[in-house]
């Protein structure tokens, strides 16, 4: 199921889903994204990750317009511990390279490296594909 969240405007901003056949939680971030947005939305999608009892998230902002870095300090001090207690141990970030968000990502990048598996990438695809690869590491098939 996917859930919507939706800004003063009555306009969507996030959508969040639980993806079972990929054990994944997926983010899409749409547009502008105010302080207040990231901390609703990365709430409602840690309760998901928490639902779901799920390690491995895409978080995609190639539709996300300009930069956030206004959340970087609360998304590193205060979302990331709760996410990584929560269970979160893979986190693929997608960004569109020639846009302002792709900077705030790597400054988040660099302020959680060290306490959470984070990879930033260019598409969907390609994230999908490290969360699926890991996943096979993590857990091989049984012969």
């Amino acid at each position: 199921m996917k859930t919507e969240i939706r800004n003063a405007f009555g306009e969507v901003y996030l959508t969040i889903e639980y993806l079972k056949a990929m054990n994944v939680v997926y983010n899409n971030w749409i547009g502008y994204q105010t302080y207040a947005g990231i901390v609703g939305g990365a709430n409602t999608c840690l309760t998901i990750i928490e639902e779901h009892h799920c390690p491995y998230m895409l978080n995609d902002n190639s539709k996300v317009v300009g930069p956030w870095d206004h959340a970087l300090e609360w998304l590193t001090t205060d979302w990331a511990p709760r996410a990584i207690q929560s269970g979160l141990t893979h986190f693929a970030h997608v960004v569109s390279v020639e846009s302002f968000a792709a900077f705030s990502a790597h400054n988040l990048h660099t302020g959680i490296d060290e306490k959470l598996q984070m990879r930033i990438f260019d598409n969907a695809v390609e994230a999908l594909e490290w969360l699926r690869t890991v996943q096979q590491t993590l857990s091989p098939p049984l012969n």
